[in-house]
């Protein structure tokens, strides 16, 4: 996709492997747009489309997508922290599973870092400001992994592709 929303007519791979098979038995989509608020109901119905191509049921569908919501608003306000930057989301259907990849250039950030389970039990007033979202993310989906790669944040959501039976993605 373009930043126009419009099918990009020559697919980019992202900048590192997306997965250990042959190109003819992937299917891979990209997405660069502005790391802005703005942006974000793209990045959303490029998830949902792609789990509906790789056929994901709608609790799996809406998991990857809570999961990739979370990762861009969290490039947006906390990587770009206002400022001007770019980020590109690489989208991959193949081997038993969808892959979503966020690139960009903010400062380092792993969402993993710091990261811990939240005490649901303890009342509002007594927990801590922050975390939660990053928490329901990486829990929602099947693997989650970070990379710095040559001045890049390099995040990876998968969700595996069961035989279920629920085909569909409406979320």
């Amino acid at each position: 996709m373009t930043d126009s929303g419009s099918a990009d007519p020559h697919p980019r791979p992202c900048a590192l492997p997306c997965a250990a098979e042959p190109a003819s038995d992937r299917s891979v989509s990209t997405l660069s747009i502005a790391a802005s608020l703005d942006s974000l109901d793209q990045v959303a119905e490029f998830v949902v489309r792609l789990a509906e191509r790789a056929g994901l049921p709608d609790d799996a569908c809406y998991r990857l997508r809570l999961a990739a919501d979370e990762l861009a608003t969290n490039i947006v306000m906390h990587g770009y922290r206002g400022a001007e930057g770019r980020m590109a989301v690489a989208g991959e259907i193949g081997g038993g599973r969808v892959q979503v990849r966020f690139e960009d250039d903010a400062p380092a950030f792993n969402p993993r870092d710091g990261m811990r389970t939240p005490d649901l039990k303890a009342p509002l007033a007594e927990r801590g400001i922050g975390g939660l979202g990053v928490f329901l993310a990486l829990t929602a989906v099947d693997s989650f992994g970070y990379e710095r790669v040559s001045g890049r944040n390099v995040s990876t959501l998968v969700m595996h592709v069961a035989d279920s039976g629920q085909m569909g993605c409406h979320v």
